[in-house]
């Protein structure tokens, strides 16, 4: 099965297996590829040899297809999976007739060169395979194709102007503010003193300020 109607010649179709990734985990991490993953197919390959585009910071994407038998704790996978390899993956994960699509962006470890550290990954949520309307533009360059698609996971079409990097940037911010934000409403519930409380409401309002303006601007 295909979300993205790409062109014959990326097409790979290679079942890639499970204890492919046995060098990268513990006995723990080995029973929840057993547990969570069915398979996990490479279905296509995009590259200059492929589809005629290059990319100054990404030279490839590989789209994997995962089947799961369980939701739970998946993410932890997909991370040990981007980490192991180093070019970009879409991984679409079906779990019965539910679909999700994820795309980290990464970097080459600086000391280790068999491992990728992962800034920051682009989801959809889980969604009925009847709805799931992302589409892989292939124009301009992989580096173009990979940042349109980070767009769409984020739903967030007002950042079309902003790099790749400048998206991590901002995503991570919204993140630490609201982790931040929630973290100042359960100390003023917990908070007795009325002087504290006037300072926590204060510093809840400048970081919610903050916030609204990192998802307008």
């Amino acid at each position: 099965m295909s979300f993205f109607n790409l062109p014959k010649q990326t097409q790979v179709n290679k079942s890639i297996p499970k204890n492919a990734f046995d060098s990268y985990i513990n006995s723990k991490q080995k029973k929840l590829f057993v547990d969570i993953i069915e398979r996990i197919r490479w279905t296509n390959k995009l590259s200059v040899e492929t589809i005629n585009l290059e990319g100054k910071e990404i030279s490839e994407i590989q789209i994997f297809e995962v089947a799961l038998r369980q939701k739970d704790n998946i993410e932890k996978l997909l991370e040990i999976i981007d980490k192991s390899i180093p070019y970009h993956i879409i991984f679409v994960l079906n779990f019965e007739d539910q679909v999700k699509i994820s795309i980290a962006q990464k970097h080459l470890h600086p000391t280790n060169e068999n491992n990728t550290v992962i800034d920051w990954t682009f989801k959809s949520e889980w969604l009925n395979k009847d709805l799931i309307k992302y589409q892989l533009n292939l124009k301009g360059t992989l580096d173009s194709v990979i940042k349109d698609f980070c767009i769409q996971l984020s739903g967030k079409k007002e950042d079309v102007d902003l790099s790749l990097n400048e998206l991590v940037e901002k995503e991570s911010q919204i993140e630490k503010l609201e982790k931040e934000i929630n973290k100042l409403k359960s100390q003023i519930k917990r908070t007795k003193q009325f002087n504290q409380k006037v300072e926590l409401n204060a510093l809840l309002r400048q970081r919610e300020m903050e916030l609204n303006k990192n998802h307008t601007k």
